[in-house]
């Protein structure tokens, strides 16, 4: 089972802020940590955002797929 260092609710951030806050979270990971992330939808879009930016350095699992409920963990490889 993964140790997870950040826990993020991302329907509590402010929408403009989102992605940005998310990213600074995963920044602050060390190597071989995960972060959960939990949304109200799919965070497919943010998944994009990271094969463009942290291409080769991330991993995506998803917990839970809705239909209320998404949960991923995001590890720094």
């Amino acid at each position: 089972m993964q140790t997870v260092k950040i826990k993020i609710y991302a329907p509590d951030i402010e929408p403009r802020f989102r992605h940005a806050t998310i990213f600074e979270a995963y920044e602050s990971l060390n190597s071989g940590e995960t972060m959960e992330l939990t949304n109200d939808h799919d965070p497919r879009p943010l998944y994009y955002q990271f094969m463009v930016e942290r291409e080769g350095e991330f991993t995506w699992e998803y917990v839970k797929q809705g239909p209320d409920v998404w949960q991923v963990m995001i590890g720094k490889v």
